[in-house]
C-alpha cells in the first residue's frame, strides 16, 4: 500500500486513495495542537510509553475538561460506548473520530464549540475507553454506535461531524437517526465520491502490508503520507506512534469495511446539506462530488495535512464554526 519509491504521479494517486480510506489518530492522550515549536505529549500506554517519550520532545498533555460529563450507552450489539457532553445550546454537535482514534482528538475544538453549542465527543467501539466485545468491525456497526449516542442527546437538532473514516460513519448513521440531523460536516474525507468501487483483489492488496507489519506500515503511512514535509515533527511522531497501538484485529477489519463500503448507496440516502473541510495535501474534486451530493460545500485549508483540527486549530475552528452556523440557519425552525 505504501512504497518508498515510484513516480511523483503515482505517489499522489496513492496518497489521494489513502486519504479517502484511512484516518490516523491516536489512543487515549491526544497530541497537543501544533503551535510554533511546541512538542506533543508522550503517550502513556504501559511500558511502551518510554519509547514514545524517548522518540519525541514531550510537552504536557492536554488536561481533561472539568466541565465534561461522562456517559455510557449500549450500542445495538451490547457494546458499551463512552461519550462526553460539553456546553449548552442548539444544535448539538456530535464529533466522530476516525480510524485508530478517539474522541480526545477534538480537544482543540471543544472550548470554542461549547461556548455556543452542546458538544458531544464519543469513542467508537474498540477505540478509547469504549468496549471491544465485538467481532464485526464494520462501518454499519460504527454507525449504530453513533445512533445510540444520538438517541441519548436531548437536543431536537444535530450536526454530525466526522473526520476521515468518521465521515463515512456519520453518513451511514444519518438515516438511522432521522430528521433530527440537519447537516453533516466531513473533515478530510469524500475525495473518492463518484469514483468506481474497488475490487476485492485491490482491497486485499491494500490491506496486505498492514496484515504483514501493522506497526511499521501504520507508522510509514502517517510519516510519509498524512503530514506535509514541513509539519511539526513531534506531532507527526506522536500520531504515528499512537495510531500504531490500535489493536490490529480491530484496525484491519475496519479498514477492510471502509474500503468495501458502497458509498454511492450511502449517499443516495442523504437528504441534508453536506459540508467538507479538507486540506490541500491531496486534491478534492468538488464538481465530481456534487454529482452525487448536489448540496455540497467545500472549504480547503491550505498548508495543512490530514489532521487540520490538530495542526492548525486557529484556522480550522473558524471554518467549523462557520459551517455549523450555516447549517443551523438553513435548518427548519
Amino acid at each position: 500500500m505504501m512504497k518508498r519509491r515510484g513516480t511523483r504521479a503515482g505517489r499522489v494517486l496513492r496518497l489521494s486513495l489513502l486519504l479517502a480510506a484511512v484516518t490516523a489518530c491516536g489512543e487515549h492522550q491526544p497530541p497537543a495542537p501544533a503551535t510554533g515549536n511546541a512538542g506533543d505529549a508522550a503517550s502513556a500506554r504501559g511500558a511502551s510509553a518510554a519509547v514514545a517519550a524517548g522518540a519525541m520532545s514531550a510537552a504536557p498533555a492536554a488536561a481533561p475538561d472539568s466541565g465534561a460529563a461522562l456517559h455510557m450507552v449500549l450500542s445495538q450489539d451490547n457494546v458499551h460506548i463512552e461519550y462526553h457532553l460539553y456546553g449548552h445550546g442548539d444544535p448539538a454537535v456530535l464529533l466522530v473520530h476516525g480510524w485508530a482514534c478517539d474522541g480526545n482528538y477534538w480537544h482543540a475544538q471543544i472550548d470554542e464549540l461549547a461556548a455556543r453549542y452542546t458538544v458531544v465527543t464519543m469513542n467508537l467501539a474498540g477505540h478509547g475507553a469504549s468496549g471491544s466485545n465485538r467481532t464485526d468491525w464494520s462501518i454499519a456497526n460504527y454507525a449504530q454506535d453513533v445512533a445510540a449516542v444520538a438517541r441519548e442527546i436531548p437536543n431536537p437538532q444535530l450536526v454530525l461531524v466526522g473526520h476521515s473514516m468518521g465521515a463515512a460513519v456519520v453518513l451511514t448513521a444519518t438515516p438511522l437517526i432521522g430528521t433530527r440531523v440537519i447537516g453533516i460536516i466531513a473533515v478530510e474525507a469524500l475525495r473518492t465520491v463518484g469514483r468506481p468501487p474497488k475490487s476485492a483483489r485491490d482491497i486485499e492488496r491494500r490491506i496486505a502490508p498492514f496484515s504483514a507489519d501493522f506497526v511499521g506500515e501504520t507508522r510509514r503511512l502517517v510519516s510519509e503520507s498524512l503530514f506535509r514535509k514541513d509539519a511539526n515533527r513531534a506531532l507527526m511522531q506522536k500520531v504515528a506512534y499512537d495510531m500504531s497501538l490500535e489493536p490490529p484485529a480491530v484496525a484491519i477489519a475496519s479498514l477492510r469495511s471502509l474500503l468495501s463500503l458502497d458509498l454511492a448507496a450511502v449517499l443516495a440516502a442523504i437528504h441534508v446539506p453536506v459540508y467538507a473541510i479538507n486540506s490541500d495535501l491531496a486534491p478534492t474534486d468538488a464538481a465530481r462530488i456534487r454529482r452525487s451530493l448536489p448540496d455540497f460545500t467545500l472549504d480547503v485549508l491550505d498548508h495543512s495535512g490530514h489532521f487540520p483540527m490538530l495542526e492548525a486549530p486557529a484556522r480550522f475552528n473558524p471554518l467549523l464554526l462557520k459551517d455549523i452556523a450555516a447549517l443551523a440557519q438553513r435548518a427548519p425552525h
